[in-house]
């Protein structure tokens, strides 16, 4: 990753979408049980509701974070198509001549595609490359390489 904005795939902008809105969901409900500034019963009671403002602050958290990602993905515009980067989805052959399509992503997240963050050892191999190029790595297994060969953006 550059430091700076980083663009955001089509399903990684979904995704980011889909839990802002269940994290906002979630912080209505859970704002909704608080009592606010009434005298709160013994101590159980003030407990409970210790926790659930404490809750809230975790989802305002974790909102703010997402809004952010979502603003510096909107500077940094589309990922590249012609250079691999955060964001982009890029074909390799890997040494055994299998070929998979992978997305370079900040985090690891259930999705669809095969995800590969940015700074995984494939990811920063495969970071800065084009198509053709060769990237060589390590795995678990020792060292590997794969041939980029194509790069794009996501389905989306």
């Amino acid at each position: 990753m550059t430091g700076g904005p980083e663009p955001i795939s089509a399903e990684g902008l979904r995704a980011v979408q889909e839990e802002l809105a269940q994290l906002r969901a979630d912080r209505g409900e859970v704002a909704a049980t608080l009592r606010g500034v009434e005298p709160v019963g013994d101590r159980a009671d003030a407990a409970d509701e210790l926790q659930r403002a404490s809750e809230v602050t975790r989802l305002d958290r974790r909102i703010a974070e997402l809004e952010q990602r979502l603003r510096e993905a909107s500077i940094a515009g589309a990922p590249s198509t012609a250079v691999v980067g955060v964001g982009s989805t890029v074909t390799v052959r890997f040494a055994d001549g299998d070929e998979e399509t992978v997305e370079v992503a900040e985090l690891a997240e259930e999705r669809e595609l095969t995800l590969v963050t940015s700074d995984s050892p494939l990811g920063k191999a495969l970071l800065g490359r084009h198509a053709g190029e060769t990237v060589h790595y390590e795995t678990p297994g020792g060292a590997t390489s794969a041939v980029v060969l194509s790069v794009g953006r996501s389905a989306g």
